[in-house]
């Protein structure tokens, strides 16, 4: 009882400290015709704080949209989302404030700031602590496209409206006022809503406030909207009404989230288990009504199901849908009730919404695969994911990011988080976690937790360490590990067994704990596929020994049942009996890694050159979806043009770092034999070590890296050439720094060259700029010089060149890479002199320097000009320039170049100009994947 009564008067100070709910009372009309709606507006601050206020704050979200340069925007160019940026002016929506009045209705001062989204307030004196102070506001709100966030107005005229009214920010230790960037965490504490909207006729208003009344008077109705403790003001105006009402015994669901291959009836069902599944879990929940759109779900999606072609049903009728409305029933559920700071305590949210909906998955779908009846087609059935159960999702998807070492603290604040932890790794790896603290405490005891936290701080503003102290109270066992070591840091999990010794009919095991926290682990004994014992090893933090029962066990192995998101389980085997820890596997084609085998993947591989021809053959490899610290790769190829056994091969190890600046090493070696020429070869061996560095924060693009390599060639001699050196090799020191981004782009390469017969430095810079008027400027700057070159004066293999590089160092992608005429000698990459015209000379064996720009003149088509120095030994320093027209139709990947003018003269004017076009085409799968990953990571 004791125990009882400290954590209520905790939740009461907490609260307390948090400050009182507001009484905001808005008077609203929409303005079709003018896409916005005028707002008078009232809001009743109190001081419940222990300081005196100065100034006040407010959240102007509506006015986030108002330019390119607000925080919003620059979040979508982060993401690179470049639909705002191009968007016309009147689409984008903003706020115009009229009048800040107090209650005597004298004028105050007040300040927009660098945030245009964030509005000071100050009052004539200082509201005093138990005092309270009213505002009244007059403004119009420019509502934006839906097409940014899906909030605002659709194509067809309706509304839904979220951010669309100025609201109080909270006062907890200091003022919560912070910038909109589409995160969807606009923090208000519980406070009184009385709203009167006008709109045409024509519309029905949907929100989960009470109707007060509703009157219509020429050709207008108003609608008075009363909700108290409401911490979202949600409205969707509709002409022709989307949404269904689905009476429960508990609340009423009102959606227009549908299901066309399933019946009213059914989807009524769905929603009712739902609603008494978290009824039962949680607690009631306090309002009459909660309305549930498409617009929440596609912001929020069950990430999966949604990427699956309508046509492609794996999952039972109906299955959809439920996954669907639970998702966004539970997240509507907890936010609406539990008003924790949705910015700086998501992690406590997400992590009970994913624990709810694999507790739910486990008592209505125990045995649902995570392809669905996908799993049982012949082509899948082989493979290691078709035994993945639905909720092996979350982990898995924590680990994708957590082998990238790109994983984020829980309690990473949402707006630094990167959109893929934002919107499905981090609140997976919270609802993991509480599968993990289940497994440890008993599940009983979590689940009596989670309903006692709810019942206690439902619609009082909450703090996580609430949730904390209500699951101590409620076990003997320790708990601050989970929310030190594995909430507030992004410290992976990993043990081992180090050592077993066998003492009688006991086994003595060391468990080891490979990393820089305090965890606990369960330790089984298997025989065969069955358990003979588990047991929990209390939190380790370096080396733990325990002792167990020998009898009937073949195998020890931690954490067998993968309820800790261990970041490598193929460690965890330990054989008592026999000889291998883990038995070797082959498998056809890449899967998701099954820890219990040393697995072997075999793939066919097909690429194409010139010379070889189409090259096909196997990859045999040890990647699986999940990346890897070692990787190796063996592809032994038949060019069917040059009918010869060819092919390529890596031995890789990457070694993450948890550390700000140097966060990977990589160190490797590869090699290659492949044609250079038609009857010619070349093999190529090439140890490697990349060094990467970043910043602390992960959203930021920047990056630098040192690679060192040593590239070793051993050619055919080539009868066309006997004068040339066939073999060499060169030493390669290269620092690059990188700081991509939609609106700015650089980057800098500085390398350094070593070999017998030369020595060689360059640089080379690119800068992009995308401009406010959509105009945008491609610079690019190359210097190169030899610090010394024996080399003959008539070979240029090892010189600089103007538009077409040698590529000695076999880099490039060539598909031609020694044709002088034809179609593959037209192929561009932008490399040294970066030119696109075929000029004279084409060569530098002293030194170089060129300048290459372009803009574009509409949409994908851009004028681009070329101009340098080139200096050779024999013929001095010469001027090249060259003009023409690109067509980007995907920047770097697929591009035209048409020359127009240059040191030749008027090139469409000249013979032959089809063979002067230049062309970029990247065929590569893995870098074409680039494309659509860059926006998550």
């Amino acid at each position: 009882m004791k125990t009882r009564f400290f954590i209520t008067v905790l939740g009461l100070l907490i609260a307390v400290s948090a400050g009182a709910q507001f009484d905001i009372t808005i008077n609203a009309t929409l303005k079709p015709e003018a896409k916005s709606i005028n707002i008078t507006q009232q809001i009743v601050f109190k001081n419940n704080s222990t300081i005196a206020w100065h100034e006040v704050y407010l959240n102007d979200w509506g006015n986030s949209f108002s330019s390119k340069t607000t925080p919003l925007a620059k979040r979508f160019a982060e993401n690179y989302n470049s639909s705002f940026h191009f968007e016309k002016k009147e689409d984008r929506g903003k706020t115009t404030v009229y009048s800040i009045t107090d209650t005597t209705n004298t004028p105050l001062d007040w300040e927009r700031g660098e945030a245009v989204d964030i509005i000071k307030v100050s009052p004539k004196k200082p509201i005093m602590p138990g005092a309270t102070f009213t505002i009244n506001l007059m403004y119009t709100v420019k509502l934006p496209s839906s097409k940014f966030t899906r909030f605002g107005i659709t194509g067809n005229g309706d509304y839904k409206l979220r951010y669309w009214y100025i609201a109080p920010a909270v006062f907890d230790n200091g003022w919560q006022a912070y910038s909109n960037k589409n995160t969807n965490d606009l923090f208000l504490t519980p406070s009184s809503f009385s709203i009167a909207f006008e709109v045409p006729k024509a519309y029905r208003l949907v929100s989960d406030f009470n109707v007060l009344s509703e009157t219509v008077s020429e050709g207008k109705k108003t609608i008075r909207l009363q909700g108290d403790n409401r911490n979202q003001a949600t409205i969707y105006l509709e002409k022709k009404s989307s949404f269904q009402t689905i009476e429960t015994d508990k609340f009423t669901v009102i959606t227009n989230l549908r299901d066309e291959k399933i019946s009213p009836q059914i989807s009524a069902l769905a929603v009712d288990r739902i609603v008494h599944f978290l009824d039962r879990k949680l607690g009631e929940y306090p309002f009459k009504k909660m309305v549930i759109s498409e617009a929440d779900y596609r912001n929020s999606p069950v990430y999966g199901l949604n990427q699956l072609p309508d046509f492609i049903s794996p999952f039972p009728a109906g299955f959809e849908y439920d996954m669907e409305q639970l998702k966004t029933i539970t997240r509507k559920y907890l936010e609406t009730t539990l008003p924790l700071n949705p910015r700086k305590d998501s992690w406590l949210t997400g992590a009970l919404q994913i624990h709810l909906m694999m507790d739910y998955v486990d008592t209505y779908y125990p045995k649902m695969k995570i392809l669905g009846s996908l799993s049982d087609f012949w082509v899948i059935r082989w493979a290691h994911a078709a035994d993945l159960e639905f909720n092996d999702q979350y982990p898995l998807l924590y680990q994708n990011m957590a082998r990238n070492n790109l994983q984020q603290a829980l309690t990473t604040s949402r707006d630094s988080l990167l959109k893929f932890n934002k919107n499905i790794a981090n609140d997976y790896y919270g609802g993991a976690g509480l599968k993990y603290l289940s497994d440890y405490l008993g599940k009983e005891t979590v689940s009596k937790s989670i309903s006692e936290f709810y019942s206690e701080y439902k619609l009082k503003p909450v703090k996580p360490k609430a949730f904390q102290e209500t699951l101590q109270k409620n076990t003997r066992l320790p708990v601050n590990w989970f929310f030190t070591d594995y909430i507030d840091t992004r410290t992976t999990i990993d043990f081992r067994i180090k050592n077993v010794e066998k003492e009688g009919d006991s086994l003595s095991v060391t468990v080891k704990n490979t990393r820089k926290n305090k965890m606990p682990v369960s330790l089984y004994g298997i025989n065969n596929d069955s358990i003979v014992f588990k047991k929990w090893l209390l939190p380790v933090d370096s080396i733990a020994t325990v002792t167990v029962p020998k009898k009937d066990v073949r195998k020890l192995v931690l954490n067998y049942e993968k309820t800790i998101p261990e970041y490598n389980q193929r460690n965890n085997y330990k054989a008592v009996k026999g000889l291998l820890n883990r038995p070797l596997q082959f498998r056809l084609f890449q899967d998701v890694g099954d820890s219990r085998y040393n697995q072997v993947f075999f793939m066919p591989e097909f690429q194409y050159n010139l010379y070889d021809g189409f090259v096909l053959g196997p990859k045999v490899y040890n990647k699986t979806v999940l990346a890897k610290g070692f990787h190796y790769k063996f592809t032994p190829q038949i060019g069917l043009r040059s009918k010869t056994i060819i092919g390529s091969g890596s031995l890789v190890y990457t070694q993450n770092l948890d550390k700000e600046s140097l966060y990977s090493m990589r160190y490797g070696f590869s090699g290659s034999y492949f044609s250079y020429d038609r009857d010619l070869f070349y093999r190529r061996f090439t140890p490697f070590m990349t060094f990467a560095f970043r910043n602390k924060d992960l959203r930021d693009n920047e990056k630098q890296f040192i690679n060192l390599r040593s590239v070793n060639v051993i050619r055919d001699e080539n009868p066309n050439d006997p004068n040339q050196d066939p073999n060499y090799s060169v030493f390669n020191l290269q620092y690059v720094y990188s700081n991509p981004n939609l609106i700015n782009y650089f980057k800098g390469v500085m390398d350094y060259e070593i070999s017998a017969k030369f020595s060689k430095i360059s640089t080379t810079l690119e800068y992009r700029k995308l401009f406010l008027n959509n105009r945008q400027l491609n610079l690019r700057f190359f210097a190169g010089a030899f610090l010394f070159n024996d080399t003959r004066e008539d070979e240029d293999f090892f010189s600089f060149a103007l538009d077409r590089p040698t590529d000695y160092l076999f880099d490039y992608n060539y598909y031609g890479r020694s044709e002088q005429s034809g179609l593959f000698s037209q192929q561009l990459i932008v490399a040294e002199g970066g030119f696109k015209s075929q000029l004279t000379p084409k060569y530098a064996n002293s030194w170089i320097t060129t300048v290459n720009a372009s803009t574009n003149i509409w949409k994908w088509i851009y004028a681009y000009g070329d101009a340098g120095l080139i200096h050779n030994t024999d013929k001095g320093t010469q001027g090249v320039f060259d003009t023409g027209i690109r067509l980007s139709l995907v920047a770097d990947y697929f591009e035209l170049y048409f020359p127009l003018y240059s040191n030749l003269g008027w090139e469409p004017g000249l013979e032959n100009y089809d063979q002067r076009i230049r062309f970029i085409v990247t065929l590569d799968l893995r870098t074409l994947l680039g494309l659509f990953t860059r926006k998550w990571y």
